[in-house]
């Protein structure tokens, strides 16, 4: 509780209890304990006797006499999410060679989650539906196509503006609303700066960040991430038409060919619009892609990487500091643990786990720094602390035989794989001192979308009723009002592909999945698509189940054993009951315009973020601004 909040005290004897106001402005801890010691200022005029009678009362009966705080203002909303952080690469999920103790710290003082889940296996997805509290097939944010984020700043997709973010609903209610980080839900729609998707017009006053995500592009010297198997068939193609120019030219002038010099020279200005028709784009993506914003303005053009990581501190530390005052929600939304790994110098080589476990204890570190600014500012009783990732790890990321992807612990599969464990099952922490019991863990299935509903009721907000809201409020569960989640049935999409679906059989403690499309894993039983990169949602790399495979998670977390009708007598009856409800759940779902069509997601000229005159994109307004302490 923090300096300036309204206080009131209730004392309970047996049946009688009493309530009174302690103080005009107090401060204290939340909730009061025996034998701490207060600080009251301006006492109440009505206060005295009750408030003598109430310490009176704790020291002849310490024991049955309980006093507590009540707090009329609302909380400060502290989200740090992480981007492709396995469940398996921190210490307090199991992890004991990467050391990540900020992180440790929280769960120690709040709540784990151990079965958190993610809406979609990627970025762009998963972050629409946190946003929003919806799964994003509802919004159109999932894909249908082989693109499922993203692919471009100048791209017109994007989170719709019709969606209402847990912004927008605070904002409503008096909060100042921060980002800070990647947003990756798109820029623009129709014309350079109407800022349709912008993080401004989805409820956040201030915006430092990154539009888009990080990429091997981004950093000098290292392979292509973005399309790489298209850009090395274009690269094939350019040198298969150079060639056949080059050889149509030699042969004319040695008299072997005896095509006209106009066949030629609309041979060669055919080669040279088709590279630079693919060139334009692909060739520049550190410029186009890996930019910095402060809100409207481009900072960075592009983006230097070795000082990225203090800039974003920077900005959470000030944000903080400016908006002590309350109440504020603040979104850390980190550019760790994504590909290429960037490390500043100070944890360079310092982990166990190469450049991923370096990468990893450096978040953990700006984590702890972040924490560190609540509570200078004397805030951590009154902040609602959330962190997570937004799925799991990405089991393909290698460089030679370095493992440049997280670990998922004992759940199968990884970053893109819809329905297995391993690609959404993710970290869950949250702590409020006070509110929150300290060192509890909860075995309960719950989503990142539940964080929606949450923070609208903490905020004094409500959620849209003129949609459906997938998301459930939390604060029952963590407080220990009830023991089970409000989540009966949860939906695990791959893009627009329904793959998988679990169901909280509450009454008998079973956890049952089925999966109906699994991907085929390259090479055979390696466990990831090393042969892609990714895995795919449809097509040829799937594998389409009738039945569907079924798994009981509360026996076999790992999804090791599917069940049969021969070693699980309820099969049929568990199978029947998911395809019911499995229908239901499409007749909720309305047509929505695909904002990952394949033209929304392609790079378009003329909505390109640029900072000078295009196409000459470039500049550094934050000079040498990092923060010291980096």
């Amino acid at each position: 509780m923090g300096v300036g909040q309204q206080c009131s005290a209730t004392c309970t004897k047996g049946s009688h209890s009493e309530t009174f106001p302690l103080s005009r402005r107090c401060v204290g801890p939340d909730p009061l304990e025996h034998g701490q010691s207060f600080v009251f200022f301006v006492p109440s005029a009505q206060a005295p006797r009750s408030y003598l009678t109430a310490l009176l009362a704790l020291c002849i009966f310490p024991k049955t006499c309980e006093m507590s705080v009540a707090v009329d203002s609302k909380p400060n909303i502290l989200l740090i999410m992480a981007d492709d952080l396995g469940i398996g690469d921190i210490g307090c999920y199991g992890n004991n060679t990467i050391r990540t103790p900020n992180i440790d710290r929280l769960a120690k003082e709040g709540v784990k989650l151990t079965q958190h889940i993610a809406a979609a296996p990627l970025c762009t997805p998963s972050r629409a539906a946190f946003l929003t509290g919806r799964y994003p097939i509802r919004s159109g944010m999932a894909s249908s196509n082989g693109y499922r984020a993203l692919q471009w700043n100048a791209g017109s997709g994007g989170l719709p503006v019709n969606e209402t973010t847990f912004a927008k609903v605070l904002r409503q209610q008096g909060y100042t609303t921060g980002l800070i980080g990647k947003w990756h839900q798109g820029m623009n729609c129709e014309a350079l700066n109407d800022h349709c998707h912008h993080p401004s017009n989805h409820g956040f006053d201030y915006f430092y960040g990154m539009p888009f995500t990080l990429l091997n592009n981004c950093q000098k010297n290292k392979p292509p991430e973005l399309d790489a198997a298209l850009q090395a068939k274009l690269w094939l193609y350019t040198q298969i038409i150079a060639l056949a120019v080059l050889t149509v030219t030699i042969g004319k002038l040695t008299g072997l060919i005896s095509a006209s010099w106009k066949i030629v020279a609309c041979f060669a200005l055919a080669g040279s619009l088709f590279f630079t028709s693919w060139y334009s784009s692909y060739g520049f993506v550190r410029y186009w892609n890996c930019i910095l914003m402060r809100n409207y303005d481009i900072t960075e053009q592009p983006m230097k990487l070795e000082r990225t990581a203090a800039l974003v501190l920077k900005e959470a530390v000030s944000f903080i500091e400016r908006n002590k005052h309350g109440p504020f929600l603040l979104f850390v939304s980190f550019l760790h643990v994504h590909t290429p790994l960037f490390t500043t110098e100070k944890f360079l080589g310092k982990s166990r786990h190469g450049l991923y476990g370096d990468n990893v204890e450096e978040m953990d570190w700006l984590v702890g720094k972040i924490l560190d600014a609540i509570d200078k500012e004397d805030l951590k009783n009154n902040t609602f602390t959330y962190f997570a990732s937004d799925h799991g790890g990405q089991l393909e990321a290698q460089e030679g035989k370095t493992q440049l992807g997280g670990w998922n612990g004992i759940y199968k599969g990884g970053k893109g794989m819809g329905g297995w464990e391993g690609g959404i099952r993710v970290p869950g922490i949250l702590r409020w001192p006070g509110v929150f019991p300290a060192d509890t863990v909860i075995d309960e299935p719950t989503s990142l979308m539940d964080i929606y509903p949450t923070v609208a009721h903490l905020g004094g907000g409500i959620v849209p009723q003129d949609r459906v809201v997938d998301g459930r409020n939390l604060m029952p569960l963590l407080q220990g009002k009830v023991q089970q989640s409000e989540h009966e049935f949860m939906f695990h999409y791959c893009g627009s592909y329904l793959h998988a679906v679990r169901w909280h059989q509450k009454d008998s403690g079973a956890l049952w999945k089925a999966h109906y499309v699994t991907p085929i894993f390259h090479p055979e039983g390696a466990g990831a698509c090393y042969g892609r990169g990714i895995c795919p949602c449809f097509g040829e790399g799937v594998t389409h189940h009738d039945p569907p495979l079924l798994f009981d998670l509360s026996r076999d977390p790992s999804e090791a054993k599917p069940l049969s009708p021969h070693t699980e007598p309820l099969f049929d009856t568990v199978i029947s009951r998911i395809a019911r409800t499995v229908q239901e759940h499409r007749q909720t779902l309305t047509p929505v315009p695909q904002q990952l069509s394949l033209y929304n997601i392609m790079w378009k000229p003329w909505l390109q973020p640029c900072c000078g005159t295009f196409p000459f994109c470039w500049c550094d307004k934050e000079g040498y601004n990092a923060h010291p302490a980096l």
